[in-house]
């Protein structure tokens, strides 16, 4: 699939914005232990950032926690979130670096059948300059049936979309979490009763 930029400004990609708060002390501390020990690489610090979100950030559906998070600064401070709070943290990651890191999205069927709904899933895009081109990153979080990855050959995301199933592989990089994304997460205080029931099933 073909990315489709919504701005042809990289600058528009490395923003700070309200829920990509990179300047906050939490996140200026975790982009100081991540770049310790480093090559001096932008590659190294994506992957290494990128695994950090993935792997030492927690899915809340995963855990069954009932926070809601919403900012980078939360989404770090709590070590958790659902994908749209932990998408925030690895923009903000890769932003406070000036790295352009933009927000994707997909429709995927919420559970393993039809009758469980849809509901829009988020992920990352990320300039590789050494690449000159966007990959597609999903820090959702593994776990049995889900094995994302950093790939520069092959895209490793944790959903293929299924259009058979009338799932959607959304193909724009947008510069800003979308807003049905953010809403959902002011508008409810339990974590689990929004997930099953309240977050956004289309764009």
């Amino acid at each position: 699939m073909k990315l489709i930029c919504e701005s042809l400004k990289k600058e528009d990609y490395t923003q700070e914005l309200p829920e990509v708060n990179f300047t906050h002390p939490l996140i200026q501390q975790k982009v100081r232990e991540l770049k310790s020990g480093l090559p001096h690489s932008s590659l190294a610090y994506i992957k290494k950032a990128y695994e950090f979100v993935r792997d030492g950030v927690s899915h809340s559906w995963d855990i069954q926690s009932r926070i809601i998070t919403k900012t980078a600064s939360e989404a770090l401070k709590e070590k958790e979130g659902i994908c749209y709070s932990k998408c925030n943290l690895l923009a903000a990651l890769l932003r406070a670096e000036g790295i352009p890191a933009g927000f994707c999205y997909q429709r995927l069927i919420l559970g393993d059948t039809l009758d469980t709904g849809y509901c829009i899933h988020a992920l990352n895009a990320v300039y590789i300059k050494s690449e000159e081109r966007w990959i597609r990153l999903d820090a959702r979080g593994n776990k049995q049936g889900v094995q994302a990855d950093f790939s520069l050959k092959k895209e490793k995301l944790a959903f293929p979309a299924n259009s058979i199933r009338g799932e959607i592989d959304y193909p724009v990089i947008y510069t800003k979490p979308h807003k049905k994304t953010m809403d959902v997460l002011s508008q409810y205080e339990d974590c689990l009763d929004m997930y099953l029931h309240y977050l956004p099933t289309e764009l």
